[in-house]
């Protein structure tokens, strides 16, 4: 069984597709949302467009989560 939170995660992304597909958004969502936040100045539709990425990356990361919990209470039984 993982040991830890990390541990888990990996084997989360080479044994469950969904978790992996969650992940690969989540990761691009990063990169976009870095990518406005290294601006100096964002214009009105930047922002907008940040604070939807940062609520779409906090619910794929809710997926995710449930997801782990999920595989924790099926191998802990």
């Amino acid at each position: 069984m993982e040991n830890t939170q990390e541990e888990l995660k990996t084997h989360l992304m080479q044994t469950d597709a969904e978790f992996r597909h969650l992940a690969e958004q989540h990761a691009t969502y990063h990169q976009q949302l870095e990518a406005l936040e290294a601006k100096s100045h964002l214009t009105t539709a930047e922002e907008v467009e940040e604070h939807r990425l940062k609520k779409v990356k906090l619910q794929l990361k809710d997926q995710m989560n449930a997801i782990i919990s999920r595989h924790r209470a099926q191998h802990v039984a």
